[in-house]
């Protein structure tokens, strides 16, 4: 436990932004869960609009630093591949 001033305020702040953060990690885990529910069950136009979304999710996570901008992009790049391979079936 901190014992300076500063440090107890820190410790508020970091429990704060942990909250934010997982919470922020489980939408866009639990969006691509349904991309990929939709495409097992051959919604594919289900998958196609929910993308946007996850994109819109990821991009965010990555422009404050919740995820790298390395792993956004694999993310991304990885589901619509999925999509598309899906498009093609």
């Amino acid at each position: 436990m901190p014992n300076k001033k500063n440090a107890i305020k820190e410790l508020r702040k970091v429990k704060k932004r942990t909250v934010t953060n997982l919470r922020k990690k489980r939408s866009i885990k639990s969006l691509a869960k349904d991309i990929l529910k939709a495409i097992e069950n051959g919604e594919i136009e289900k998958a196609q609009k929910l993308f946007p979304a996850f994109q819109k999710q990821v991009d965010k996570a990555a422009k404050t630093n919740v995820i790298k901008k390395n792993n956004a992009s694999r993310k991304k790049s990885r589901l619509s591949a999925k999509i598309k391979k899906a498009v093609k079936k």
